[in-house]
């Protein structure tokens, strides 16, 4: 018995009908499981790569997630192979690449290649779903190629948008919107530099520092979410479900939440997590390669509400030369005070 045969060679199918779309996904959830367990999906975040794909442009990416779910409710009752069986007979002839491409997609690894391991798995996709070796191929470097532009796009408008200020004679920095001024942390002759853009400015340089403040105008109605689920339940919920997955989680996938605490008597209540940000620092080292790695790292994040605005303050710990962190509640403080120095330093209109 080989490793993939409980996928493609089971004699059961699923009592389930699928509709052609629905094949596509259950395709990508297959793939998903076939190396890992139920418990290791994640549903949202699939759900996330097929809403990228045409056939489901008339789908909401909830819709999505909720097909996610039945499918992977069909394999815990009735097992992997019953639903790539019935998935294979209810794609439709032109769905067939589509259904091969989420399974390329789900495969592909940070560095935008199939890793080996995974290659077994993907040939034997290839013949059950009777492509030939080049059109399998041409989906391959199509879906790569479509994810090295969608990447190129993304670095471009974020190049786009960010501004970066040389020019450290004023010593202080004043947010375009006026509400708030604070002393540049960071010292040009140590690579210092200050990113700016709608929103958000931070101040990093060639030693490790990282200080972020991003700000977002606090609307008079959130009043009444806020006083109704309480401060902190408001601010944990702004940084934890929304801040982190989008501005962090995002971008470094290992990354965890390690840490939270709710300071009620801070800047009239501030919520406080630290991430441990594996390859996620914003500074690297040089491999003997030449290749650039990005450093591991920890990162601080406090969020409160000052005047008419909200703010996320954050500030890093990069591990340099080897050097290995200290526990995570002692790294915790240790950034946490940090950004109480820092936020000290900024005068708030």
């Amino acid at each position: 018995m080989t490793k993939y045969d409980k996928v493609f060679n089971s004699p059961k199918t699923s009592e389930e009908s699928l509709s052609p779309e629905e094949a596509v996904a259950a395709i990508a959830t297959v793939t998903a499981i076939a190396d890992s367990s139920i418990e290791d999906v994640d549903a949202e975040s699939l759900a996330g790569i097929l809403w990228e794909f045409e056939v489901f442009e008339e789908y909401s990416e909830d819709e999505i997630t909720e097909i996610v779910d039945r499918l992977i409710d069909i394999v815990e009752l009735e097992g992997i192979g019953p639903l790539f069986n019935v998935a294979k007979v209810s794609l439709s002839e032109e769905l067939v690449l589509d259904g091969f491409a989420a399974g390329v997609i789900v495969l592909l690894d940070d560095e935008l290649t199939i890793p080996k391991p995974k290659q077994a798995y993907l040939k034997k996709l290839q013949a059950a779903l009777e492509l030939e070796d080049e059109e399998a191929e041409e989906i391959i470097k199509e879906v790569i190629a479509a994810f090295k532009e969608a990447e190129e796009e993304e670095y471009a408008d974020d190049e786009d948008e960010t501004v970066v200020i040389e020019d450290f004679s004023e010593q202080t920095y004043q947010s375009p919107l006026g509400n708030f001024t604070v002393p540049i942390p960071v010292d040009p002759q140590q690579g210092g530099r200050i990113q700016s853009q709608e929103g958000v400015v931070g101040f990093s340089d060639d030693i490790g520092t990282l200080l972020r403040i991003d700000y977002y105008p606090f609307p008079l109605e959130q009043l009444e979410e806020l006083e109704s689920v309480g401060q902190e339940e408001y601010l944990q919920a702004i940084l934890v479900d929304k801040y982190v997955p989008q501005a962090i989680f995002a971008n470094v996938p290992d990354a965890s939440v390690e840490y939270t605490e709710y300071l009620e008597d801070t800047l009239r209540g501030a919520y406080y997590v630290l991430i441990d940000m594996p390859k996620g620092s914003t500074i690297s080292k040089q491999e003997n390669n030449g290749t650039a790695i990005r450093l591991d790292a920890y990162r601080g994040l406090l969020t409160f509400i000052r005047g008419e605005f909200l703010y996320i303050v954050s500030s890093q710990h990069s591990f340099i030369n080897g050097e290995t962190p200290d526990s995570v509640e002692e790294e915790a403080e240790d950034i946490k005070e940090s950004i109480f120095e820092f936020v000290e330093t900024i005068e708030f209109a």
